[in-house]
């Protein structure tokens, strides 16, 4: 189900590009993205300003969990080379970006929030990848035609935890390859998944009240995932 907003793709895209700065990711440079420098003032404007949706500006950070999942493709491109990628609730639409950049042939970035639209839009061609952008809410999609899904974050609330490694365990019974970056939060799984990596990656003090955090790559497995 598309996601309506009372406010066209170029007000959405303004807002982005006059909220935050272009600038390389930590911890993965070889991608730009538009990022904000703190979150309470943007959290603020969103919400003044962009009325009609949850104001939480997800998309305009680069959360652990994402980064350490992009380290990851761009380190093991043979991951995603020549495959087609869909990168669920993307926010920026870094895992999307970061799957092109090594080889991917399509990547489709999912989101329910229309800002993560415009994020993913303007990051595209900041960094000349052909993301495409997809909105909405797909868990429980088979999504055919897709080899790879890509989730960055996801495990911080229980009723998407659950419902998404539900979705992503019969997605791997299909034979889909899926990957979640997981720096341990409140829900991550435990169990049903194989550790491919784990990182230390850099955080926003004031997102994470911490400087950096051990990230884990995950392989959600086909048999059943469970939710802590």
């Amino acid at each position: 189900m598309e996601v309506p907003s009372a406010h066209p793709l170029p007000e959405r895209l303004a807002f982005v590009r006059e909220r935050t700065r272009a600038r390389p990711v930590p911890f993965v440079p070889e991608i730009a993205l538009y990022q904000a420098d703190e979150l309470t003032p943007l959290w603020h404007a969103s919400a003044a300003e962009l009325e009609g949706w949850d104001p939480a500006p997800f998309w305009a950070f680069a959360w652990a969990g994402g980064l350490a999942l992009a380290r990851h493709l761009l380190d093991h491109p043979e991951l995603v080379r020549g495959k087609r990628v869909f990168d669920f609730a993307t926010g920026s639409g870094l895992l999307a970006i970061a799957a092109l950049r090594a080889g991917a042939v399509r990547a489709v970035a999912c989101d329910t929030d229309p800002l993560a639209e415009a994020a993913v839009r303007a990051n595209a061609e900041l960094n000349g990848a052909a993301v495409e952008f997809r909105a909405g809410d797909p868990i429980g999609d088979p999504l055919p035609g897709f080899d790879v899904v890509l989730a960055g974050d996801v495990f911080y609330e229980k009723p998407l935890a659950h419902d998404a490694l539900a979705w992503f365990a019969s997605l791997a019974g299909r034979g889909v390859l899926v990957l979640a970056g997981d720096p341990g939060r409140l829900y991550s799984p435990t169990g049903g998944y194989l550790e491919r990596a784990e990182y230390i990656v850099p955080t926003l003090h004031e997102l994470e009240s911490c400087d950096s955090r051990s990230t884990s790559v995950l392989e959600v497995l086909p048999a059943a995932a469970h939710v802590s």
